[in-house]
C-alpha cells in the first residue's frame, strides 16, 4: 500500500532539460507516494551550462532531498559510498527515470539497487519496449508515427504507479514563487513589459545542435522587420552571452524594441519566471526550450537529426519544430565532422521564420 511507503529513491540523471521533461513523471511519484521522503540519486553538475536537478525541482515539493555522484565514475570507493549512502536512507521502493542506456545497463542498475537494499523496483527498463521510444509497438508504415516523447516513454514505464497526464498542464508545474517571479520582473525591465515579447536562446553546448550565429542575426533582423515593436528576450548562460548579442545587433535598428539580455542574470527557475511572460520561444534545443514548454509558452524550435524525432520535442500540440530527417538521423553525435551538420544547417531563415509568423498568428486568434 502507498500509505505504507515512507522513503523513496528516485533515479534521474541529467540537466536541466532532462529534469524538466520528466516532471509530469516527478508529479506521479509524488501522487502515488504522498507521505514518503522522496529523494533523487543524479549527477553531479559537469559544466556551468548543466545546472543540477535541484535547480529545477526546488520549491515544488517533488523531492526533499538529493544523493550525488558522478556519472561514469570506475572508483570502487565513490561506488560504495553511494551504496552506503542508499541503505543509511532505507528506501523502501526505487523508481527508476534514468535514460535508455541499453538493458545490460538496466540489469547491472538493478542489481546495484538491490544490493543497496532496495527490493521494490519500479521503471527499470528491462525490455526493448521499455527502452524505446515506440509506445511498445510495431513498425508502422509512416517512420515517425509511432514514435513519442522522452517523456511518454518514462511515463509509459511507470504506467503501474498511474496515470502521468502529461497532457495537463499541473503536470508540468514547477510552482513558480512570488519572488521568482518579481526577479524575473524586475530583470526584464518595465519598458520592456509594455511590450509583446518575444524570448530567444541561440545557446548550445552540444556543437552538433548548433544553427549558426549567422543564421540566428539574419533571422531576428528579419523578424524584427516582419513584426516591429516587439521586446526582445535573450536567455542562456553568461557564455552564451556574446553570441546572443551578436543575433541581436541589428534587432532595433530595424524595428525591433527593447532588447533585453538575460544571459546568465537569472537562476533556471527565474528564467521561467520570464519566459511565462513572453509570447513565443525561438531556439534551439536546448534546456530554456524545455524551461519555456513546462511554463506553456510555445516554441518554434530548431532541432538537429542527432536524435530521433519527437524524442527531445518539446512536449505539446501548440509547439512548432524544425527538423530534416537525413540519412544519418539518430547518429547521436555531439560534434559533426563529416556530414558538416547538413540536418540543421539545411534548415533555412525562411522557413523558421514561416513557422514563427505562423505560431504567432495562431495564438493571435486564440487571444481575439
Amino acid at each position: 500500500m502507498a500509505d505504507d511507503i515512507r522513503r523513496v529513491l528516485v533515479y534521474r540523471l541529467g540537466s536541466l532539460g532532462d529534469t524538466l521533461i520528466a516532471l509530469p513523471s516527478f508529479h506521479l511519484i509524488a501522487r502515488a507516494f504522498p507521505h514518503a521522503e522522496r529523494r533523487l540519486l543524479t549527477n553531479l553538475p559537469i559544466a556551468s551550462k548543466a545546472p543540477p536537478a535541484a535547480a529545477v525541482l526546488e520549491h515544488t515539493g517533488l523531492i526533499h532531498g538529493y544523493i550525488r555522484y558522478t556519472t561514469g565514475t570506475r572508483s570502487v570507493r565513490e561506488i560504495l559510498r553511494v551504496a552506503v549512502e542508499i541503505r543509511r536512507f532505507r528506501p523502501d521502493v526505487l523508481v527508476y527515470l534514468a535514460g535508455a542506456r541499453g538493458i545490460t545497463a538496466a540489469q547491472r542498475d538493478a542489481k546495484f539497487f538491490r544490493l543497496a537494499g532496495i527490493r521494490r523496483q519500479v521503471g527499470v527498463p528491462l525490455t526493448p519496449a521499455a527502452q524505446l521510444n515506440l509506445f511498445g509497438g510495431e513498425a508502422s508504415t509512416s517512420p515517425d508515427d509511432d514514435l513519442e516523447s522522452e517523456a511518454s516513454r518514462l511515463a509509459r514505464n511507470l504506467r503501474e504507479l498511474g496515470d502521468a497526464q502529461l497532457d495537463t498542464p499541473s503536470s508540468w508545474d514547477l510552482h513558480l514563487t512570488s519572488e521568482e517571479h518579481a526577479t524575473a520582473a524586475r530583470a526584464i525591465g518595465s519598458d520592456a513589459l509594455q511590450q509583446e515579447l518575444l524570448a530567444v536562446s541561440v545557446g548550445t553546448k552540444v556543437q552538433s545542435k548548433d544553427w549558426g550565429r549567422d543564421n540566428w542575426r539574419n533571422l531576428l533582423t528579419r523578424l524584427a522587420l516582419a513584426f516591429p515593436n516587439h521586446g526582445l528576450l535573450l536567455l542562456g548562460s553568461t557564455e552564451e552571452s556574446d553570441a546572443s548579442d551578436f543575433a541581436a545587433a541589428q534587432w532595433q535598428s530595424s524595428g525591433g524594441g527593447p532588447v533585453v539580455s538575460l544571459c546568465g542574470r537569472l537562476t533556471p527557475r527565474e528564467s521561467a519566471a520570464a519566459l511565462a511572460r513572453a509570447r513565443l520561444f525561438i531556439g534551439h534545443d536546448s534546456g530554456p526550450m524545455h524551461l519555456a514548454a513546462a511554463v506553456g509558452t510555445p516554441c518554434v524550435a530548431i532541432f538537429a537529426a542527432r536524435n530521433i524525432p519527437r524524442q527531445w520535442f518539446p512536449y505539446g500540440p501548440q509547439h512548432r519544430i524544425l527538423y530534416h530527417r537525413v540519412e544519418c538521423a539518430g547518429c547521436g553525435l555531439e560534434t559533426c565532422i563529416e556530414q558538416q551538420k547538413k540536418c540543421i544547417l539545411s534548415i533555412t531563415v525562411d522557413e523558421v521564420l514561416a513557422a514563427i509568423q505562423a505560431s504567432l498568428s495562431n495564438s493571435a486568434v486564440k487571444r481575439s
